[in-house]
């Protein structure tokens, strides 16, 4: 299955996206994934191929400052959860997606979460991978120092960051030819760094979180949570409450999978979303 690249331009500003087309669809809507930090799209290079061979659209884009997407100023983009949630909005109008099924996963990824309260009618159904979903989530120190004066600065303009990240999360080597592909931006452009930056210190994190605490508490579209139980950087707890206290949200878990369940874990992961979008739910 292929995976094509693709670009639109949404308010000035480019986005890039990945895309895997059914050779015949489906009458589901399309998937659109979301990528957390710091990676882009690439990671759910393992996934997409699965939900295209079972008839679905899936489509991953670059957030705006990283990968292949646009790198605007601070001028241009604040780079906060508001300002990327918004954004996201505008990239699903501009991609004519009327209504869709969205799969989101960590740091960041947190953000189509908030787009998905904001516009619950566009939104068939929701998977969730390792994203943080209460105010108990804590930023961890790893990511915490990109934000740093002078330091951060410092931190994220080097491109083995992404190695070290994905790995510490994900605690299992990750392929030299993967890494090459993630850390591609970061050589090419240090305008990557300069948004990582800003995304930290914008990052708001206690605010975002309260949103979703409350969002979620009344939440009534199906929802799927895969979650990599063996994570470093998030409690499994408020997954765990969420599927206790609502009945439209279920729960799987992952007993050796940690913050990126997609990288290591396509084949525990992939299945169940292609048998969440297509189960009947009463």
């Amino acid at each position: 299955m292929t995976i094509s690249e693709n670009t639109i331009e949404v308010n000035s500003q480019r986005w890039f996206y990945r895309q895997a087309a059914p050779s015949s669809k489906s009458d589901k809507p399309p998937v659109l994934l979301l990528h957390g930090l710091p990676s882009h799209s690439y990671t759910w290079r393992q996934v997409m191929p699965l939900l295209a061979e079972n008839g679905l659209l899936a489509l991953a884009p670059d957030w705006l400052g990283f990968g292949a997407s646009a790198k605007p100023s601070r001028r241009d983009f604040p780079y906060t959860p508001t300002a990327y949630s918004t954004a996201l909005s505008d990239l699903i109008d501009a991609l004519e997606l009327e209504r869709l099924s969205l799969v989101v996963q960590g740091f960041l990824g947190f953000a189509g979460i908030q787009y998905a309260l904001r516009h619950p009618q566009r939104v068939e159904r929701l998977i969730i991978l390792n994203t943080p979903l209460s105010t108990a989530a804590k930023l961890p120190w790893q990511m915490q120092q990109w934000g740093l004066p002078l330091v951060g600065e410092m931190l994220t303009q080097d491109p083995l960051l992404v190695d070290r990240t994905l790995e510490a999360g994900s605690g299992f080597v990750i392929a030299d030819q993967d890494l090459a592909v993630h850390r591609q931006p970061f050589l090419k452009t240090s305008a990557v760094g300069r948004a990582l930056t800003a995304v930290i210190r914008q990052l708001a994190l206690p605010a975002a979180m309260a949103e979703l605490e409350s969002g979620l508490s009344t939440w009534e579209v199906p929802t799927l949570i895969i979650w990599g139980m063996a994570d470093p950087w998030l409690s499994p707890a408020a997954a765990e409450k969420l599927a206790g206290d609502r009945q439209n949200v279920e729960l799987v878990k992952l007993p050796e999978a940690k913050h990126y369940p997609q990288e290591h874990w396509p084949q525990e992961v992939s299945p169940r979303i292609v048998n969440f979008l297509y189960r009947q739910i009463s």
